[in-house]
C-alpha cells in the first residue's frame, strides 16, 4: 500500500509541476504591451542613426522580462513595402514563433510571405536591447508584425565568443 501512495504522489507531482511549467513558458511570463501612439512602429531610414514613425492603425503587442526576444506585435498601415524603399532592409529575417493565444501574430505564414516576396522586413531599431535589433515586416496588403532578433553583437555575446571591437560595450547590470 505505500508504494502505490508512493507512486501516486510522485504521478501527481510530476503531473503538477509539468503542468506549471507549461503555464510559465506559454502564459505565466507574458504581458500586453499598451500602445503609445506614434511611437510603437518605427524604422530605421537607410544612412540615419534614429528610427522614425510610420503611420499605423489596430496595434497589438506582447512581450516578457525573462528574455529581450520575447516581443511580438501587430498592426496595420496604408504603407506597402514598395513605398517604404528609404528603410534599411533586414538581412535574412526569420520571425520568430508567438504563443499559440496571440493569434495575430503567425510567424510560418509571414515566413513564407517573406520569402515569397509578398512580405519585406526593415531595421526597425538597432539594439534596443543590448545585440538585440528590432524587426518590423510589412506585407503587401498592409499587415505588419514586429519582432526582437539577434544582431551580429548578439550572437557573438550570448554563445560566449569574444565579441571583438566592432560590437559596442555591453551595459554593467
Amino acid at each position: 500500500m505505500t508504494g502505490k501512495l508512493l507512486a501516486l504522489i510522485l504521478l501527481l507531482s510530476a503531473a503538477l509541476a509539468g503542468g506549471g511549467m507549461y503555464y510559465l513558458q506559454v502564459y505565466g511570463f507574458y504581458y500586453e504591451v499598451e500602445p503609445q501612439p506614434g511611437q510603437d512602429v518605427l524604422l530605421l531610414a537607410t544612412g540615419a542613426d534614429q528610427p522614425q514613425a510610420i503611420a499605423y492603425t489596430a496595434f497589438q503587442a506582447i512581450d516578457a522580462d525573462s528574455s529581450p526576444i520575447r516581443y511580438r506585435a501587430c498592426f496595420e498601415t496604408d504603407l506597402t513595402p514598395d513605398q517604404m524603399t528609404a528603410f534599411t532592409p533586414a538581412q535574412n529575417p526569420e520571425p520568430l514563433t508567438a504563443p499559440g493565444w496571440f493569434d495575430c501574430y503567425d510567424a510560418p505564414a509571414l515566413a513564407d510571405a517573406l520569402k515569397d516576396g509578398q512580405a519585406q522586413a526593415f531595421i526597425g531599431t538597432k539594439n534596443i536591447h543590448y545585440g538585440v535589433d528590432r524587426i518590423v515586416a510589412v506585407t503587401q496588403d498592409g499587415k505588419g508584425y514586429v519582432w526582437h532578433a539577434l544582431n551580429n553583437c548578439g550572437e557573438k555575446a550570448y554563445d560566449g565568443t569574444v565579441v571583438g571591437e566592432e560590437c559596442p560595450p555591453r551595459p554593467q547590470e
